[in-house]
């Protein structure tokens, strides 16, 4: 047995890659054996459809995708400019369908990847001041299962996972009296961390190989299922 080679290790491509939520994956990935990219803006600008395909295409192959690029325009709607909203909608969700066309086509031909979106919680109960971002995550999940369904027979998988508040970058403009208001919605009480999803996200391409199409809810907030 010790003579059969291994298996080559997979590649993974995150976007957003300065993110904190995207470094905690990559650093999660690159300790299970992953080759991992994980390019900022500068390098990989998901509102640029040549940017995405010359960056992807360079690729020798893709495992696995995970769109973690992502930008809040928080406002009242009255309040909120046509370039406010349509920017959110360009990052949030055409970000990911020009990243998710570009790696279907490698998976395609390789017969196998793993597509994983980073939506919201957001999608499922939009709050006030986020009509933007609301209607980008919400339009991630139909995506997600969109390409589920079209790409399942060329043995692709596409998943949504909503990772729930997490105090990083993007939350850290908040009030405490706003955190503290978003943690008595949960009701364990408390916040998921970065480390955490980073570790589902591991355990859903490594473990959960029969599982697509699905919106992962990862913290402990609840919903109505209709």
């Amino acid at each position: 047995m010790s003579n059969l080679p291994s298996p080559p290790s997979r590649i993974a491509l995150i976007t957003g890659g300065e993110g904190d939520l995207a470094k905690a994956i990559a650093g999660a990935l690159e300790s299970a054996g992953y080759v991992v990219h994980a390019p900022g803006k500068g390098e990989l600008d998901v509102t640029s459809s040549e940017n995405v395909t010359r960056f992807i295409s360079s690729l020798p192959r893709l495992d696995l995708l995970i769109h973690a690029a992502g930008l809040t325009r928080d406002e009242l709607m009255v309040k909120m400019t046509e370039t406010d909203f349509t920017h959110s909608l360009d990052v949030n969700l055409s970000g990911a369908f020009r990243v998710s066309r570009a790696a279907l086509k490698i998976m395609s031909k390789q017969r196998q990847g793993h597509i994983v979106m980073i939506g919201s919680y957001s999608a499922l109960k939009g709050p006030m001041g986020q009509a933007n971002y609301s209607a980008a995550k919400a339009g991630l999940i139909g995506l997600t299962q969109s390409l589920a369904a079209e790409y399942g027979s060329r043995n692709i998988r596409v998943n949504c996972l909503l990772p729930g508040f997490l105090e990083t970058k993007m939350t850290a403009d908040l009030t405490s009296d706003m955190k503290e208001k978003f943690r008595l919605s949960h009701t364990l009480g408390r916040f998921n961390t970065t480390t955490e999803v980073a570790r589902f996200v591991w355990f859903l391409d490594q473990q959960l190989p029969h599982t697509s199409g699905q919106v992962i809810n990862l913290d402990s907030r609840v919903h109505r299922w209709t």
